[in-house]
């Protein structure tokens, strides 16, 4: 994993993802969890981006 990929996980966890995955589910789900909270969504893009 990249630093870049790492501060995006950070940062911007839904852009971390699609940027990974693209638009689908996973999107859906990491843009839900950073909404409801911020940590909750760094975790998932952390997950899916291993």
């Amino acid at each position: 994993m990249s630093l870049i990929t790492i501060l995006l996980n950070i940062f911007l966890p839904p852009l971390a993802v699609g940027l990974k995955h693209g638009i689908g589910l996973t999107l859906l789900i990491s843009i839900l969890l950073t909404a409801l909270a911020w940590l909750p969504g760094v975790i998932h893009a952390f997950m899916v981006n291993k």
